[in-house]
This record gives structure tokens, sequence and C-alpha cells, in this order.
């Protein structure tokens, strides 16, 4: 009778895995964050072996992990403008931000010495939220203008010192409504102070594999797209509104050019 009663739920679950996109949908959001928690808490001994506690170097541990989750969800990446990311010395990668699945894509392609500026509740996330600790991820209050200014002065002079590169989601927020969202300056600001040039990379729409309205989750391909760099050297703050309105709309063109299921009738959106 106890061998029925296990033996019902290991039926159940193909069963719904093949019916029930909404079931597929949770299944592999839960099997998601549960995993990347469990490389998480095998990274952070590793991390600290390596190298005794917060570093930047800790990120090659981190990507090295993480790279082998996409074949799990049946996603593969179709890299283009890898030589852009060739580029020597500090920078900033500006993105856009559909999911958590975009880890996967900024870790098939992070460069060696770089990391992230992250939303403060982060660090509150169990080993997720240390390992990223540990792999110097810069965290910023998003609710709080002055303190997260304070943050990018500080990392604009982090990234000359140290010679590391910095990866930036300039909406904001995670965006899946088929268009890219205003970018906030920050990251603009960033790289103006420290002089540095902006590298963009462009995820494809996920709408083709990935709806969490209609709780859809299934297998896919993912475009990622590196564009040539913008440089910033002889700008000042009196040119940030200016970058950012030209970073938005080389973005935006190249994820309506990447993105076939998005409807290329859209105008522009207004800053």
């Amino acid at each position: 009778m106890e061998l029925l009663l296990w033996m019902v739920p290991l039926l159940l679950v193909p069963l719904l895995m093949w019916t029930s996109t909404t079931f597929v949908f949770y299944f592999k959001k839960f099997f998601y964050v549960a995993w990347m928690m469990c490389l998480a808490l095998l990274a952070i001994p590793l991390s600290i072996l390596k190298s005794g506690g917060r570093d930047i170097e800790n990120m090659r541990i981190i990507r090295f992990l993480v790279r082998h989750v996409k074949y799990f969800f049946g996603l593969r990446f179709d890299v283009s403008g890898w030589e852009h990311l060739q580029t020597e010395g500090p920078y900033v990668i500006i993105s856009n931000h559909q999911s958590s699945l975009d880890v996967l894509g900024l870790m098939e392609i992070l460069p060696d010495r770089c990391t992230m500026i992250a939303k403060k509740e982060l660090i509150y996330a169990g080993t997720v939220g240390l390992i990223c600790w540990l792999g110097g991820i810069v965290f910023i209050n998003r609710k709080k203008t002055s303190d997260a200014k304070s943050v990018m002065a500080d990392a604009a002079q982090t990234m000359l010192d140290d010679q590391i590169r910095l990866w930036v989601f300039p909406e904001g927020t995670r965006n899946q409504n088929g268009d890219l969202l205003p970018f906030k300056k920050g990251a603009f600001h960033l790289a103006v102070q420290a002089q540095v040039p902006l590298i963009p990379v462009v995820f494809s729409s996920y709408s083709n594999f990935y709806l969490r309205k209609e709780k859809q989750f299934k297998s896919g391909t993912i475009r990622l797209h590196i564009l040539p760099k913008i440089e910033t050297k002889g700008l000042t703050s009196d040119d940030v509104s200016d970058l950012c309105d030209r970073c938005f709309n080389v973005m935006r063109s190249a994820f309506l050019e990447i993105s076939p299921s998005v409807s290329h009738s859209n105008g522009p959106i207004s800053h």
C-alpha cells in the first residue's frame, strides 16, 4: 500500500508534464530556482577556498557552474558580435531584461573580470544572495535615488582602480511586453564618470518559448546580439541624456530585428 502511495505522484508528474502547460511552467520555474540555489551552495565554499572571500574572480566559478543549466530547459544561445567583447580595460555592458532566465545568457558571454549591478533585495535570496556578494556584485537600493547615485559613483572609481567591467540592466526591472522600457540613466552616468565605453547586448524576445502570463515555458533559441562599443571619452554629465537615447534606439532596433515574433509596427517610445 505504501509503495502504491509513492508510485502515484511518480506517475502523476510525467502525466501532468505531458498534458498541462501550466504544470510544466511552474515545475520548470521551481526547478530553475532550486537548482540555482544548489549551485550557489556548491560555489560558496569553492569561492572562499579560491579567493578567501568577496572577489570578482569568483565570477569565473559561477560562470562555469551555471553554463550547463540551459540544457535542462532545452535552451540554445545563438551569439553574434563576439568580437565586440574583445575590448581591453574596463567597460559597461548594458542589456535588456526580460526574466531571471537572462542570467543564463549573461553567463554564456560574461567576460573575465566582469560582475553585475543588481537590486539590493537580491542579497537576501539565500545561497544565491551570498554567492552574488562573493562574486563582487554591486547592490543598489532602487527606492533611494541618493543611495543609488552614491553607489554608482563608487562603482565608477572601482572600475578604474581594479580594471573591472560592470553589467547593468538599464530598464531597471524585468519586462516582457514585446518592446524595451525607457532606460534609467544610472548606467550612462557610470560610464561617463569613468570615461569608459558602453557595450550594448540585446537578448531577442522570449515570447516564442516563455510567456509568464500565459504560463508557457517551452524549449527555444535565444539570439544574443553584441553590438559595437559606444565611446564616452570627452563626454560630460550634460551628454548623458543624449547618450541614453542613442543607446536605447540602437538596442531597440536590434531587438526588433532579432525578434521575429515581435511586431515591427511599434512607434518610437518617448523618453
